[in-house]
C-alpha cells in the first residue's frame, strides 16, 4: 500500500499510540519489523500515520508489545479499520485540513467540554456571528472563502443536535457574550440561540461573570474531547500558528486540572441560564 500524502489527525493519533506501546515495550522499529517480516520504514510510516494498519496488524503489534488492555486494543482496532467518510470530507480541498480534523475529532468524541473566553463557542455560533468573526479575523478573504467556513461551522452542530447527541458542556466568559462582533440584532439573536440550545438539552452552559474574583484564566480557552478509553482523550488549543492537538498524558492531566479550576470560577448551569437571560433583556 502506497504511503498517504497527508495523514489526518486521527490517523496520526493511531500511529502515535502504536509508537508509545512499542517504546513502552523497549523495542526498536527494526526489531518489530523483523518480528513481522516487515521493514523499519514500513513501521515508521504506520507510526507517522502515513500508512494504514489492518486489525490483524494492530492486534499482532499489541501482542508483541505485551499490551493486555483489551479496551485500548479494541479502540485502536476501531481507529485503524474505521472507513467513515463523514460530512466534513465535502470540504477537503476547500478548507484547511485542521477544519476537517476538528470535525472528525468531535464526531468520534464520547463527550466534549470547552472553555471559551473571547468568543461564543463555535458549536453554538449563529451564521451571522460566525460570518462576522471570519470576516474580521481574515479581512482579505473573499465571500467564496468565508461562506464555506460559515457553512462548516454550522454543520459541526450535528454532534450535539443529532439522534445520539454527544454530551457537550461549555464554560464561556461574560466578555464573549457581551462583545458585539456584528451588531445589536446579531448579538441578541446569538444569546437567544444559546438559550434555545440550553432549553433543548443540547448544551450545558456555565458563565464566568466578569466581576468574578480569583479568575486568572484569560488564556484558558480549550476543547477537551473524551476518547473511547481515557488514554485516547484529546485536547485542542489555539495558538498564533493554528489549532494544536494534545495527546500526551501529562498535558491532558494539566488540561483536566485547568478545566476544574475554570469551572470553580463559573456559575452553575441554572444561574448561568438566568444570567444569559438578563444579558439578552439588557440588549
Amino acid at each position: 500500500m502506497a504511503p498517504r500524502s497527508h495523514a489526518t489527525a486521527r490517523q496520526v493519533r493511531l500511529g502515535t499510540e502504536l509508537r508509545r506501546l512499542r517504546e513502552a515495550a523497549g523495542l526498536k522499529a527494526r526489531e518489530v519489523a523483523e518480528l513481522l517480516n516487515s521493514t523499519s520504514a514500513q513501521i515508521s510510516q504506520v507510526e507517522l500515520g502515513l500508512s494504514g494498519a489492518s486489525e490483524e496488524r494492530v492486534r499482532r503489534l499489541a501482542a508483541h508489545y505485551a499490551c493486555t488492555d483489551e479496551a485500548l486494543i479494541d479502540a485502536l482496532v476501531e481507529m485503524a479499520t474505521d472507513r467513515t467518510r463523514g460530512w466534513w470530507e465535502e470540504y477537503r480541498g476547500v478548507l484547511p485540513p485542521v477544519f476537517l480534523d476538528v470535525s472528525e475529532a468531535e464526531h468520534h468524541a464520547t463527550f466534549i467540554r470547552e472553555v471559551v473566553i473571547t468568543h461564543v463557542p463555535g458549536l453554538l455560533q449563529t451564521a451571522d456571528y460566525a460570518r462576522a468573526v471570519f470576516r474580521y479575523m481574515r479581512p482579505e478573504l473573499p465571500d467564496s472563502e468565508v461562506t464555506p467556513r460559515v457553512e462548516h461551522r454550522l454543520r459541526r452542530r450535528v454532534v450535539i443536535e443529532g439522534d445520539a447527541p454527544t454530551p457537550y458542556e461549555t464554560i464561556v466568559h461574560e466578555f464573549a457574550l457581551r462583545v458585539r462582533v456584528a451588531d445589536r440584532r446579531a448579538s441578541l439573536d446569538q444569546l437567544r440561540f444559546i438559550l434555545g440550545k440550553i432549553e433543548d438539552g443540547h448544551a450545558t452552559v456555565r458563565v464566568i461573570p466578569i466581576d468574578q474574583d480569583g479568575f486568572g484564566g484569560t488564556g484558558a480557552s480549550m476543547m477537551y474531547l473524551g476518547g473511547a478509553v481515557p488514554m485516547l482523550d484529546t485536547g485542542l488549543r489555539d495558538s498564533p500558528t493554528g489549532t494544536g492537538f494534545i495527546d500526551a498524558a501529562a498535558q491532558l492531566a494539566q488540561l483536566r486540572t485547568l478545566l476544574r479550576r475554570v469551572e470553580e470560577a463559573s456559575l452553575d448551569p441554572v444561574a448561568s441560564r438566568d444570567f444569559i437571560h438578563r444579558l439578552a433583556k439588557d440588549l
